[in-house]
């Protein structure tokens, strides 16, 4: 009839509604397909850190080597002769009047020679960043390099002290105002040393944490 509205209602077969698929949002991780998506991440590079240890560890082998150079040319060549003199006597002081100077230079110059030597095993360790080996000869000759330095450090620099100070116990006198060049040198050499010492302990320490 006119004016009258007919509902048809239409009911869905099953075979209908196996052919369809339902309408869902994809979820994170998921392709369109329905399968996980595998997201495949690159590993940090581990390396970085060791390798600018590795340039800092040469970069103070370089300052190593000019400390203990400069620790044992500075004792070697010191020497004062004072004006007043006669020809039966001479004052005169050298570093090799005593033994405890001679080894400071050999010491010092041990020393330096290991550093020189020992800076391409160092950059072996930057073209190798994970190598072992490496670190580990050059902790051990480092920590060597620190025990035979110190020991010619400290017995200098208790000559030097007993220049400047002397010991009346001992009949000692103090001969640094006499010989106020020499005592210079000696105690800038001793300074020197002592700063070698230094760098040796900061490469066992980057050593350390390298390995």
């Amino acid at each position: 009839m006119e004016g009258d509205s007919a509902a048809i209602n239409i009911t869905e077969t099953p075979k209908e509604r196996k052919g369809k698929a339902p309408l869902l949002a994809t979820p994170p991780g998921a392709s369109s397909s329905g399968k996980p998506v595998v997201q495949v991440v690159q590993p940090m590079q581990k390396g970085g850190y060791k390798r600018g240890l590795a340039v800092f560890d040469v970069v103070l082998r370089i300052a190593g080597i000019a400390a203990a150079l400069g620790a044992a040319i500075a004792m070697g060549s010191t020497d004062q002769t004072l004006p007043f003199f006669t020809q039966f006597f001479q004052f005169k002081a050298e570093y090799d009047d005593l033994p405890a100077f001679t080894f400071f230079v050999i010491a010092n110059a041990i020393t330096a020679s290991y550093l020189a030597l020992s800076i391409p095993i160092s950059i072996v360790c930057i073209m190798r960043p994970h190598a072992v080996k490496p670190r580990i000869i050059l902790m051990f000759f480092d920590t060597v390099m620190i025990a035979l330095t110190t020991s010619a450090a400290g017995g200098a620099a208790s000559i030097v002290y007993l220049a400047h100070n002397g010991n009346s116990d001992a009949n000692w006198p103090a001969i640094c105002q006499q010989f106020n060049d020499f005592c210079q040198e000696t105690s800038g050499a001793v300074v020197a040393s002592f700063l070698s010492v230094v760098v040796l302990m900061v490469l066992v320490v980057l050593s350390s944490f390298s390995l």
